[in-house]
Order: C-alpha cells, then structure tokens, then sequence
C-alpha cells in the first residue's frame, strides 16, 4: 500500500523480550566458571603437579572442556604449597594458548591446609546447572554438595594424562 508517496507496511509485532532473548532451541555460548580443589600431602614440585593434572583432567572429561574453548584459568594455592606453579599442569595437559595465572589464597584461620584451587573461565553453551565442579581429596570438605562425582574410569584417566604428558615432552624436544 501507498502512503503518502511512501510503501507502507504493516509493524512487526513482537514483545521486547522476544527481540532480547533467543529462543531455547539455540544455545547461546557464554564464558562460565568451573571450580575445582584439590590436596597434596606434601610440598613437592611431583605431587603438585600430578595432583593438579589429575584434578584438570578431571574437570576437563566431566564437562567436555576443549582447549580452545577456555579463556583462562586461574590456580590458587594455600602459602605451603609453593615448590611448583600448579598452571604448568594445564601445559602439560595441552592449554598452550590459554591465558593462565597462579597465587596464594588468602590464609584464613582453620582454612584447609595443602590445598590447590582452579577457577576455569570456560567459553560453553551449558547452563551453570549443568556443570560439573570437582573437589577431591580432602578439599572435598570446602563443597561437600560437589562431592559426589560421576564414576570415572582411573586407568582410562591416566592413561589420558599420559598421552598428554607425552605430547608435551615431545613439544618441548623438538623445541630445543
């Protein structure tokens, strides 16, 4: 129709909501948090690492995290853990290009002893409901609610860490 020697068309109608929010059927991909902690029993550059790798691989196979999809990760450890950077793990495990940060926690009187923390900033079309947070050893006391993990394959998971811990040593060889 004509109007006033404009084409004329009727209005969209659509609420305001509609035009804000998707619709259900397309997830969104949005930067979320997965947290995780974890102990060690000693001060030790081995331990450290093989506990932070395992606590990683951990949040990596019950969330389905690509590399390419964490923005970063930040790892925290309590005062009397200090013989390793626990962030090395995730080199170890393959998150060559992620933007990684490792500190202290605060010391809180009575707080856990021993213990590493990692907070993922992980890029994911999951709700916050869906992801699954890991605390083992004794920082399962920081989360009791997030204790309970899906059964997991120890052999398989280590044989992961492994492959993964190869690829590594490899990079690191033909770098040198």
């Amino acid at each position: 129709m004509l109007q006033a020697g404009l084409w004329y068309s009727a209005p969209v109608t659509l609420p305001v909501w509609a035009m804000t929010h998707p619709p259900k059927e397309a997830p969104v991909m949005v930067c979320r948090g997965v947290r995780g902690a974890t102990t060690v029993q000693s001060n030790s550059r081995d331990e450290i690492l093989r506990e932070t790798r395992r606590l990683l691989a951990l949040m990596i196979r019950l969330n389905g995290i690509e590399p390419d999809d964490v923005a970063s990760a930040i790892f925290t450890t309590t005062a009397d853990v200090n013989a390793e950077y626990p962030a090395l793990a995730a080199r170890q495990l393959g998150w060559l290009d992620a933007a990684l940060l490792c500190g202290h926690e605060m010391a809180v009187p009575n707080g856990l002893e021993r213990c590493i923390r990692i907070l993922v900033h992980w890029n994911t079309t999951l709700l916050p409901k869906e992801i699954k947070h890991v605390y083992v050893g004794e920082a399962v006391k920081l989360r009791p609610d997030k204790a309970e993990l899906p059964d997991v394959d120890e052999v398989e998971l280590r044989e992961w860490i492994d492959q993964q811990l190869n690829a590594w040593n490899h990079l690191r060889e033909s770098q040198s």
